[in-house]
């Protein structure tokens, strides 16, 4: 697809964080601005540039510009995204996309953009404010979780890391009245402490990005977390504008034929869709307590996961006789796959997930039932948003350290999916409700 207005005198240059889920929104954010006729130079490492080229709508208005990842100590060599590394690797990564700041400011400065979008790199403003160019913070995170673990009252550092009791209690301002988070959620909140580059902590570097930027934006809508905005608009004394969920259509290319033929094969609704992303790597016990719960709700399913840490493939991890007892009615992939035409597919009923942003985006979007697996900081809190706030989800129980269990799981599917549960009525009621709200504001 191309765009009449090829000649656009508004240049953008956008810089979003090497990760999956950071890099779709800022390219279908720049499909949007392409529709208008916007310009956007889009800097990406090269191997992000060729998994992400066949979402670039625009290619007359949308020019990726490749940067050279530089080795760092800790670091595997011909790393250059996220999904390179396990996730206690990601602090040498923003250490590498640190030390890129070179090639960016070449960038900005030879093309003399309007503005800059970025998130976590704080140093942007720097660059920007020296030639007059706006710089525009765009967080792809709930604002949410924004609101609960970036307030700017609690001071968070490596002399002093966050504690349960803080955790615990709403920031002041806060426009929730609480905040519950379990013992071994307040464990994975803990990260905001932890080092994000040379000498930052995470919670230093994208309070620093918000605080240092000309103006605010959150991929989010009014509808549905406006009081959050409001919140962080007051904290911040900055404008924030809201793009929306900014999702893609499924596109017209179709759905892979293996998946089509085999959810052909089952009824309306009754098939349950489980993916997580492309960090998250389960451990190997963890792993096969998820596919029992499949297996034990007695569903046809399709698991799109990593295979779990320290082993090659999904198939060396699964329980012994697990793939004859599912024969024809169970699949566990390893692969990436199509998820937004599968949870179009009209046999999909319900959509099992960890609840990143962009899924959980995709999950209230589509007419799925939805069942939630939170792993890491930001997940929990959308979870909490999506399943306490919203009450659209039902989130999977767990033992205070974390564990869930095959029978956990199974008794969340089948409250979704049993046509006579009341939580399965309630949820989907809500969830009707929010889908048709949101698609006026889309």
């Amino acid at each position: 697809m191309s765009n009449p207005k090829k000649n656009s005198i508004f240049h953008i240059v956008m810089f979003p964080w090497f990760a999956v889920g950071h890099m779709t929104p800022f390219l279908h954010l720049s499909n949007r601005l392409a529709e208008k006729g916007l310009s956007t130079t889009f800097l990406l490492p090269n191997k992000a540039i060729q998994q992400l080229k066949h979402f670039n709508l625009y290619p007359d208005l949308i020019a990726f510009h490749s940067l050279i990842i530089p080795p760092v100590d800790g670091l595997p060599a011909g790393t250059e995204t996220a999904s390179d590394i396990p996730i206690h690797l990601t602090h040498f990564l923003t250490i590498a996309m640190d030390r890129t700041r070179d090639q960016v400011e070449k960038v900005i400065h030879e093309k003399k953009p309007k503005l800059v979008i970025y998130d976590v790199a704080h140093w942007i403003p720097e660059i920007t404010k020296s030639v007059g160019i706006k710089a525009i913070n765009y967080t792809v995170v709930s604002a949410a979780s924004l609101a609960i673990v970036l307030n700017p009252a609690r001071k968070v550092t490596l002399e002093k890391p966050i504690t349960e009791a803080e955790l615990a209690v709403p920031p002041s301002g806060y426009p929730s009245s609480t905040v519950v988070l379990r013992r071994h959620e307040v464990r994975s909140l803990l990260f905001v402490s932890y080092p994000f580059g040379e000498g930052i902590t995470f919670y230093e570097r994208i309070t620093n990005a918000m605080k240092e930027s000309d103006a605010l934006a959150i991929r989010t809508c009014h509808e549905t977390e406006g009081k959050f905005c409001d919140y962080i608009g007051s904290q911040y004394k900055k404008p924030v504008f809201l793009t929306g969920p900014v999702i893609p259509e499924p596109g017209k290319a179709p759905l892979e034929e293996r998946w089509n033929k085999w959810l052909n094969g089952f009824e309306k609704d009754s098939v349950i869709f489980c993916a997580f992303g492309s960090q998250i790597v389960l451990e190997k016990e963890q792993f096969q307590e998820l596919v029992l719960g499949f297996e034990l709700a007695g569903l046809p399913f399709l698991v799109a996961i990593k295979p779990p840490a320290g082993i090659s493939t999904v198939e060396e991890a699964l329980p012994e006789g697990f793939e004859k007892r599912v024969k024809g009615r169970g699949i566990i992939c390893g692969e990436w796959v199509q998820q937004l035409k599968i949870l179009d597919h009209p046999s999909v009923g319900c959509f099992v997930n960890h609840c990143g942003f962009g899924s959980m985006w995709e999950a209230l979007m589509s007419n799925c039932q939805v069942v939630l697996v939170p792993h890491l900081g930001d997940q929990i809190l959308n979870t909490r948003f999506m399943a306490e706030e919203l009450k659209v989800a039902v989130e999977v129980e767990r033992d205070e350290n974390g564990w869930f269990s095959k029978e956990n799981l199974s008794q969340a599917i089948k409250s979704v999916m049993d046509k006579e549960s009341e939580v399965g009525l309630m949820v989907k009621k809500n969830h009707n409700k929010w889908r048709e709200t949101m698609d006026l504001v889309k």
